[in-house]
């Protein structure tokens, strides 16, 4: 039998896997409800402003992300910001789109459900089942998703990993802020542990954005970002300007000011494990809840992910 794998992820993570296969000759595609691959390695594009309003940068301390983050150097996807953040170049997103390169890859579908059958798994929206040609017969499914969006999914087939209920994420308000002109500033970016606003990024200083604008994100605080989570993106930049202000002394009037919320953010307690699975059911999860909050430990967590499942699964079959 022909072995095809759905990832349901096209995050860092679910990308690590998927290239583990593809590499071994496992025919996968991966499925993600956004229009495009990275996850939290996120760009806002609005006319000619950007935003990396995801994750900031990411550092490579193991050798093999390391090795890997020097090969995107060479390439020009990623350059070094400040001493050991590396960013993607021109957008964050752009390791992901490396690593995503031959992929098949299925954006704008969101996966709630799953069922199994003698013939494999069929993935299912909340319209039906999944137009894919695969579908129905899919020989394992990897969940390459946030742990909170991976309980539902599972319990849809009456599984479940018990790791799931110790991972504790926290949330991020996200501002992205816009001024007419370049402001002449001593600094990259604002660290400010403990409070409310713990750190502000010129994004426009970044490697390859460029642009006659100032940029900014600013990251509201793990206790801030609770308070107020149930606030709409108005509300919540409202309440992030004038802190904005006070931290940084830029008191004119922004020409564009939006906000973002991150429900599951940074990783506050992991499952302690690379991955999770289910050799019965020949389901897998995988993501940095698995072991850390880093963009390193997402592609550790799933080249593991894609290695057990080729050994496991694509193995008897490959």
């Amino acid at each position: 039998m022909q072995v095809h794998v759905a990832i349901i992820g096209a995050g860092i993570a679910g990308l690590a896997a998927a290239r583990v296969l593809t590499q071994a000759g496992v025919a996968c595609t991966l499925f993600d409800k956004s229009r495009g691959v990275g996850g939290r390695m996120s760009t806002r594009r609005v006319d000619d402003l950007q935003f990396d309003h995801g994750a900031q940068y990411f550092s490579a301390k193991g050798e093999r992300f390391a090795s890997l983050a020097r090969a995107w150097t060479d390439a020009g996807v990623v350059s070094e910001w400040f001493e050991g953040a590396f960013v993607g170049t021109p957008g964050m997103t752009a390791p992901a789109r490396a690593l995503a390169a031959g992929l098949e890859i299925v954006t704008a579908c969101e996966v709630r459900a799953l069922r199994r059958t003698r013939e494999g798994w069929t993935l299912f929206t909340a319209q039906g089942a999944v137009e894919h040609p695969a579908n129905g017969t899919f020989s394992a499914v990897l969940l390459a998703l946030p742990a909170p969006q991976i309980e539902p999914i599972l319990a849809s087939a009456a599984l479940g990993f018990e790791a799931l209920s110790s991972v504790r994420y926290a949330p991020c308000w996200a501002l992205m802020l816009a001024c007419e002109t370049r402001i002449d500033l001593p600094w990259t970016h604002l660290r400010a542990e403990g409070a409310d606003v713990p750190w502000i990024a010129r994004n426009a200083t970044k490697p390859a954005r460029g642009g006659a604008r100032e940029t900014f994100v600013v990251h509201a605080g793990a206790d801030w970002s609770r308070r107020f989570l149930e606030k709409t993106p108005e509300e919540a930049a409202a309440l992030l300007l004038p802190a904005f202000r006070s931290m940084t002394g830029v008191n004119g009037e922004p020409v564009y000011v939006a906000a973002h919320r991150w429900r599951f953010a940074l990783v506050e307690a992991n499952a302690g494990a690379p991955f999770l699975w289910n050799d019965d059911a020949r389901i897998g999860a995988c993501g940095d809840w698995c072991i850390g909050a880093r963009v390193e430990s997402a592609f550790d967590s799933g080249e593991a992910m894609g290695r057990a499942c080729l050994a496991e699964t694509g193995a008897r079959h490959v």
